[in-house]
């Protein structure tokens, strides 16, 4: 646990730094199209291009952390950030810009290093909390947000990339020095984890949650400095400091979203998240006045971070052994739910004059993410419920009104010797032993019809012929009108035992 404590600590102050230098263009844009003379179209794609990187490459990176630890993979990135900033700093025009930016992803990327190493700290029902903490890291884009814009006007905004590569040094040489060498390592190839997840439809489906929520941050991370100057006219500080504000109200409430996914369920947390959202959205495409406008987007960035927190408690809980591969896919598509708004948003703005049809789509993509996770909620429940009946010790049949059977569980066919497919379609009586009377079924009939249930001993036969003594409760399961619309029956076997004195046992291995 110590050592987990001071991973935590290492990897968080690493991903803070790294998301620090990944929003740099886009804080410094309005400084940057002062001297580098750029048409709208230009800035949107200029300040979009480093989630592309910062996007496909977390799959990558999440599969090497398992394989070769979190000291090494924060250490070379770090090293390799160096030559963006370079670049950057000597832009002259959009290509470098483009350049620059695209390498500068590797800053976004490194999230999939933490959210991958650290769950081997600590056990499953941390797991939430501490990845939240971890993705608080996302605090580095407020910094910089926040900070950069107030250097860049003393000191221009070159001199103010520059200041970025003693960070990146910093950063190597710590991790390098304070990494976790032990680190426990999984080499299972990358073709194989991909194969043991890529068909199972939790993943596809939290990369959609995590292209919304995380999207939306990163989204609205990278185009407000812009949008708050050319929309409302305000000044470069004043929009940084809005930038900032929204970041770090979004940072504060993901540990929060996973410290709640570990005390509740985390598809009830979703539910608010994407209802939120989608009222946000709406809300936003009217194009309000700044305070109606600041109220939407403080909505966005509560409900993101909740949500952003809620999704990591979701990931390790159904991908324990393929934490790394799916940490890299359901944060990649997360990235690139931040990439395509900036853009959408820009086509619609010159094609209409306004912002409202991109915006509105946050709110259809949230209201879709909405309706799943409502879906995924029950579809929990009713596997929970049949996980009980195939992990029961009693055998359960259960029939429809006329009798005829509809499911049974394993312990069923382990009693009775009968599987699933040579009974569907047929009723109880293929169990019958012949050591009951007809007056027998017709009152167990009679109580089942007048009461709703009835229980008591029988004698069945297996399939081998061989008599057995059980006993079973026959229930009527009834809708919301009273009718029966199922029977269900549960029994297990008596079998007697005479030590020291005479009982009976359920226990299917006596």
């Amino acid at each position: 646990m110590k050592k987990g404590k001071g991973q935590l600590f290492i990897q968080t102050s690493s991903l803070i730094a790294g998301f620090m230098v990944w929003v740099l263009i886009s804080s410094l844009m309005p400084f940057i199209k002062e001297e580098i003379h750029l048409t709208t179209t230009e800035i949107a794609w200029a300040t979009a291009v480093p989630v592309i990187l910062g996007s496909l490459l977390r799959v990558p990176i999440g599969y090497w952390t398992n394989k070769y630890g979190a000291r090494i993979l924060f250490s070379i990135s770090f090293i390799f950030l160096l030559f963006p900033i370079i670049i950057i700093s000597y832009s002259i025009n959009i290509q470098m810009l483009i350049i620059g930016g695209l390498l500068l992803g590797l800053g976004g990327a490194v999230f999939s290093i933490g959210v991958t190493s650290l769950p081997k700290y600590y056990e499953k029902t941390k797991h939430g909390f501490i990845n939240g903490i971890y993705g608080a890291g996302n605090i580095g884009t407020a910094i910089t947000a926040f900070f950069a814009p107030v250097l860049a006007n003393a000191i221009g905004w070159r001199s103010t990339v520059n200041l970025f590569l003693l960070l990146m040094l910093l950063f190597a040489i710590l991790n390098f020095l304070f990494g976790d060498k032990q680190e426990r390592k999984i080499t299972h190839s990358l073709s194989e984890q991909l194969n043991g997840v890529y068909k199972n439809p939790k993943l596809w489906v939290l990369s959609i949650f995590y292209f919304v929520t995380f999207g939306s941050f990163v989204a609205f991370t990278i185009y407000l400095p812009s949008f708050l100057v050319n929309q409302f006219e305000l000044d470069k500080i004043d929009a940084g400091i809005r930038t900032a504000g929204f970041i770090v109200l979004a940072t504060l409430f993901r540990p929060v979203g996973g410290w709640l996914g570990d005390k509740i369920n985390p598809f009830l947390i979703l539910m608010a998240v994407f209802f939120s959202l989608t009222f946000a959205g709406f809300l936003l495409s009217f194009t309000p006045s700044l305070p109606i406008y600041s109220f939407g987007c403080l909505l966005v960035a509560f409900f993101a971070g909740l949500g952003n927190g809620a999704i990591f408690k979701l990931v390790p809980l159904y991908f324990s052994k393929q934490a790394g591969i799916v940490n890299g896919i359901v944060s990649a598509m997360g990235g690139l739910g931040g990439f395509f708004p900036p853009l959408i948003l820009t086509i619609f703005f010159n094609l209409t004059g306004h912002y409202a049809i991109g915006f509105m789509s946050l709110s259809e993509f949230s209201l879709a993410s909405l309706v799943i996770a409502i879906w995924l909620y029950y579809q929990e429940r009713l596997e929970l419920s049949q996980k009980i009946v195939n992990h029961a010790i009693d055998g359960i049949c259960i029939t429809d009104v006329n009798g005829i059977i509809q499911n049974v569980n394993p312990a069923f066919s382990r009693i009775t010797g009968y599987g699933l497919k040579e009974v569907i379609g047929k009723t109880p009586s293929v169990l019958q032993s012949g050591e009951h009377t007809n007056e027998f079924y017709h009152v167990m009939w009679k109580s089942l019809l007048t009461n709703g249930y009835w229980e008591g001993f029988i004698w069945n036969k297996r399939k081998n012929n061989e008599i057995y003594k059980e006993w079973l409760t026959i229930t009527a399961i009834k809708d919301d009108s009273g009718d029966a619309k199922n029977y269900v029956g549960m029994f297990y076997e008596v079998k007697e035992q005479f030590n020291e004195k005479h009982i009976y046992t359920r226990n299917p291995h006596v």
